[in-house]
């Protein structure tokens, strides 16, 4: 399957980064593949053979038991039991009391990650894009990526 995508087109290089501060006065945020999405959300479209492009935002408050998984294509039986394997929202609290990162973000973010086709640019191009405009505008120094 990730032989047929084709990697976007860069007009230019990505510039190598080096962190503006330490980690322990860092704001981090989570930013997962897993399909996660608190219950009041609608779920990700298990529908589209390609998959589903869009996002959900998390609020830093959510609790564990607000939280579900829809996507169909990764076992997430243990995720469904403790959602901190894919999601971990409190292990990130715990790393904030301990004064190990500076600060969590206030949002976070979660995506399908099973996209294919045409839907492999509305990521690159529209998600993404948006995804790397509400993280700065938060602040945010760094993220915790996680797969699903």
């Amino acid at each position: 399957m990730l032989r047929d995508v084709k990697p976007p087109e860069l007009s230019e290089p990505i510039p190598f980064s080096l962190p503006s501060k330490g980690l322990s006065r860092a704001k981090i945020a989570l930013v997962t593949t897993a399909g996660v999405h608190t219950k009041e959300e609608p779920p990700f479209d298990m529908e589209n053979p390609d998959g589903d492009a869009t996002f959900r935002e998390i609020p830093s408050s959510a609790k564990p038991h607000s939280l579900i998984i829809t996507h169909d294509y990764y076992d997430h039986r243990d995720a469904d039991r403790d959602i901190n394997l894919v999601f971990p929202l409190e292990r990130l609290k715990e790393l904030k009391e301990e004064g190990i990162v500076g600060e969590v973000a206030p949002r976070h973010y979660s995506l399908m990650g099973h996209i294919r086709g045409g839907l492999v640019e509305t990521l690159y191009n529209e998600t993404s894009v948006e995804i790397a405009r509400r993280l700065s505008s938060d602040g945010v120094d760094g993220v915790v990526l996680t797969p699903g």
